[in-house]
């Protein structure tokens, strides 16, 4: 019996960092043992936002590809791709953009909340409007019967669904609705609390050495009423309290009790998440550093990737034309 199919991305942005190790990379780990797993490096995603500093998108997407497979996706046996060497993501993109009435668009919560959050960037462009139709491109060009998502995205997952039943009544039945695979993604805050980005300068990055990760830690943001050991802490809310969730989970109660009692001041908490942290992240370090030191089979790895895509997305777009055009 064939696996079902899964198709994931995530932009090449910039480098990445724990945040997306803890709450995708190792999602992604798992998923691979029961589905056939397509792994996209969303470029064309990337260009949506990052379009006047696109010369360091292709050096990102070799750091995608590096992270994902030292966290434990096997290449041989899944598919790494970097989304614009498939054509078929851009040609989709464009029928399907014919027929999506635009208000569906504008009420995406994901593209309102990208606009609010990015604001070094010119965002009032059309690609960055028509970002949801190419995602709904992406997942629908696979014919991916399931999309790995948490709660907050499953209005794109509908209006994905939404744009192929238009397309089927419009044109006849080419697409399948997918369905989601709902996981349960672990968000690390950044370091100063806010949300993880490198817009903020407050990502721990999964290329980051000990010493810089250790530097990291002891900068975190804790309990601003806890000024000295021996003040009662309140862990709620306390960045490296819910790095030690993560990190420490053996000894988090500990943790706890200790630092609302007032026994553990912050200074050795962060020591002790420091070392915890860097002895959990150690194997993936080294399967990185072996990796970074072979680009070329990186770039193999992509290759076998894009020609799984290609097969796949080539079958689609026939049934795409002949629905559209009858040949």
């Amino acid at each position: 019996m064939a696996k079902k199919r899964i198709l994931t991305g995530i932009r090449p942005t910039g480098l990445p960092h724990i945040g997306n190790l803890e709450g995708m990379f190792k999602n992604c780990v798992k998923l691979q043992e029961e589905f056939e797993c397509f792994f996209m490096i969303a470029d064309l995603h990337a260009l949506s936002s990052e379009y006047a500093d696109a010369a360091r998108i292709r050096g990102n997407s070799l750091e995608i590809a590096i992270d994902w497979i030292a966290a434990g996706v096997d290449p041989e046996k899944h598919h790494i791709f970097i989304q614009s060497e498939v054509p078929a993501h851009s040609e989709l993109f464009a029928v399907l953009a014919m027929i999506t009435p635009l208000p569906w668009v504008e009420r995406c919560p994901t593209y309102k909340e990208m606009q609010r959050e990015i604001k070094d960037k010119d965002l009032n462009t059309f690609g960055f409007l028509g970002y949801p139709i190419l995602q709904a491109a992406d997942i629908l060009v696979y014919q991916a019967e399931l999309v790995p998502i948490g709660e907050d995205q499953l209005p794109h997952l509908e209006l994905t669904r939404q744009i192929a039943r238009r397309f089927n009544n419009l044109f006849g039945e080419v697409f399948s609705e997918p369905e989601a695979k709902m996981t349960k993604a672990t968000r690390l805050p950044g370091v100063d609390g806010r949300k993880m980005s490198k817009s903020f300068g407050n990502a721990i990055y999964m290329a980051d050495s000990q010493e810089d990760t250790a530097k990291k830690v002891m900068s975190m943001y804790t309990d601003p009423k806890k000024l000295r050991q021996g003040d009662k802490g309140n862990p709620d809310g306390c960045v490296c309290f819910a790095y030690h969730k993560i990190y420490n989970e053996a000894e988090v109660g500990e943790i706890e009790n200790s630092c609302r009692s007032g026994a553990l001041g912050c200074v050795d908490c962060k020591r002790s998440l420091a070392k915890k942290m860097n002895a959990a992240l150690l194997e993936q370090r080294e399967r990185r550093a072996e990796l970074s030191g072979d680009l070329k089979k990186i770039e193999s790895y992509i290759r076998k990737g894009r020609e799984a895509a290609l097969a796949v997305t080539r079958e689609t777009m026939q049934r795409v034309h002949k629905a559209l055009f009858g040949s």
